[in-house]
């Protein structure tokens, strides 16, 4: 079996089926210059957050949505704030993390002096379901033990069922619901 991927813009690549080969995937981490080439994995994730959650309102603009988010990986990326752990194929961006790293303890859960959260995970979606996320994962726990960060949390969106089951299999479970209320809705 065949599958034909359009990784990131207009570069294809031909991929046999099941996972990719260690060979040809890296994971590896990366600074804020690099910060760029995940735009387009963040606005297919963001794409998919806008689909899985039906009709809760998301920001609808492209450019605004990654200019925020760009702004805020920029900040999370300066030293001790954070990391960036990219998933390259043929030097091609297929997938990233950016992990927080917070400082602990806190007052509601037992985390230790600092503690990391993966605020964002992008696969290239021709390439969801192939172990990239997994491997991008393995890679954040041995990145973390190496900094004796030994707590993490996930967030995921409301209907993002698929990303909550591997984060489950991982040993994360539900323990907050978060709520808004959106400045166009009135109070009852």
């Amino acid at each position: 079996m065949r599958l034909v991927a359009q990784a990131i813009g207009d570069v294809t690549r031909d991929y046999e089926g099941g996972p990719l080969s260690t060979e040809r995937l890296r994971i590896e981490l990366a600074g804020v210059e690099r910060v760029d080439e995940v735009r387009e994995l963040w606005l297919e994730l963001h794409h998919h957050h806008r689909a899985v959650v039906g009709t809760l309102p998301l920001v609808s603009d492209d450019d605004a949505s990654w200019e925020r988010r760009r702004a805020l990986y920029v900040d999370r990326l300066s030293p001790g704030a954070g990391f960036l752990v990219l998933a390259i194929d043929d030097d091609v961006v297929v997938g990233y993390a950016l992990v927080c790293i917070d400082a602990g303890p806190d007052d509601t859960f037992p985390v230790g002096d600092h503690y990391a959260e993966v605020y964002s995970l992008s696969v290239a979606p021709a390439l969801r379901g192939r172990g990239i996320g997994t491997r991008v994962l393995d890679f954040i726990d041995r990145e973390l033990e190496s900094r004796s960060i030994r707590d993490l949390k996930i967030a995921v969106m409301v209907g993002n069922t698929e990303a909550q089951r591997l984060y489950e299999r991982r040993g994360l479970r539900p323990v907050e619901t978060v709520l808004y209320r959106f400045g166009t809705e009135s109070p009852s």
